[in-house]
């Protein structure tokens, strides 16, 4: 009798790192980091102001050359990056619909081509994704902080990136917004398969949300990278949060939140 024997496809690694240094001049800011993000995925970059973070962002997107290591990506990866601080001239008179659709013209100069039908669809569904579809005719310069951040958010997810890193997309917004904003994140990657690698100043609701966290600690030279659990129980990660590790662990089993490591 033949037997089938059926597999569950493993996720696409979009991005790896096999003992990669970053830093500045060729000298490394943190040990060497190993670590791969797949499809679905979300990792939250978690470390205190000058950890090390932004630098390694800075070389996830090519940005810095890596100081010794790999980091490799399949060809034609997509990826989308929300900074945490952004530039916008508030002379020029753009309204909300008009940055979102950055996010699917691909560099186009202000003499812009006439959007397709799919584009607009895709405009359409970022605004609504975001909750920003009630803004879209509105000026962007008048929005409140918090309200820039989530259009800001959609032009990323307009791009329909496979890779999207958010560097504290939430800063501007309350903890509720920013839990609500959290969720959208979480659901977005779920729905559509997209990998997060999300930096937020409100961890509790961002690891929550996670499958996987990436702890960096340039003052003390520590790193931790795997899944949920396993990163709450590094002795490294708990002598920075000692108290965040306690009460999320405690709200884990409260309600019920499991995370394979």
């Amino acid at each position: 009798m033949k037997t089938t024997t059926s597999h569950l496809t493993e996720p696409k690694a979009l991005l790896t790192t096999e003992f990669l240094s970053v830093g500045y001049g060729g000298a490394p800011v943190l040990p060497p980091l190993t670590f791969s993000v797949r499809s679905g995925e979300l990792w939250v970059l978690a470390g205190r102001n000058g950890s090390g973070k932004s630098t390694l962002l800075r070389t996830i997107l090519g940005l810095l050359p890596p100081v010794a290591g790999t980091l490799s990506r399949p060809p034609a990866t997509s990826i989308a990056y929300l900074p945490q601080v952004q530039s916008l001239d508030p002379i020029v008179p753009m309204r909300v619909w008009d940055i979102v659709a950055e996010g699917v013209e691909s560099g186009w100069s202000f003499l812009r081509l006439r959007l397709t039908a799919a584009q607009k669809d895709r405009i359409s569904e970022a605004l609504e994704r975001t909750g920003t579809e009630g803004l879209a005719k509105r000026s962007f310069a008048e929005l409140s902080e918090g309200q820039k951040q989530r259009v800001l958010l959609a032009r990323a997810i307009a791009s329909s990136p496979q890779l999207l890193l958010l560097d504290e997309p939430t800063s501007s917004m309350d903890l509720k917004a920013e839990e609500e904003a959290i969720a959208r994140i979480d659901g977005l990657r779920r729905e559509l398969g997209t990998a997060v690698i999300l930096v937020s100043h409100h961890l509790p609701a961002a690891i929550k949300a996670a499958d996987h966290i990436l702890f960096v600690d340039a003052e003390h030279q520590g790193i931790a990278a795997g899944g949920v659990q396993e990163v709450l129980a590094d002795p490294i990660f708990h002598r920075q949060f000692a108290g965040l590790t306690r009460d999320l662990c405690v709200d884990m089993l409260k309600d019920g939140h499991r995370h394979d490591a």
